[in-house]
């Protein structure tokens, strides 16, 4: 009896699970590459290791920046700032080539410890 009340509720949170999910399913399976909050910081360029757009499926349109010190950094993807900064980053990353100057161009400053 434990065993079939047991079953019986497993497959009611199973069913209620998968109804509720809807739309926001696609948005959990995507939450690790989507921005849930957005940086106004302007990233100097040399500091810069990499620029990605967030998927479609994302609620917010942003870039997702990752800095020398492997940091990555949700900005705007509104911003005229942001903008720029996906075009020349694409310029100068074309054709898997190194970045080209100004980006990747700084060490990682990491804070010492005392």
């Amino acid at each position: 009896m434990k065993t079939l009340v047991t079953l019986v509720l497993l497959t009611l949170i199973c069913f209620l699970r998968h109804t509720s999910a809807g739309e926001m399913g696609v948005s959990v399976i995507h939450m690790g590459q989507c921005c849930p909050e957005k940086s106004q910081t302007k990233i100097p360029k040399q500091r810069v290791t990499n620029v990605k757009k967030t998927p479609g499926q994302c609620v917010e349109n942003a870039f997702i920046v990752t800095t020398v010190c492997n940091k990555q950094i949700c900005i705007d993807g509104e911003s005229a700032w942001a903008k720029n900064l996906w075009v020349e980053f694409k310029k100068s990353a074309a054709n898997g080539s190194p970045l080209s100057a100004p980006f990747n161009q700084a060490k990682c400053d990491t804070p010492r410890k005392m």
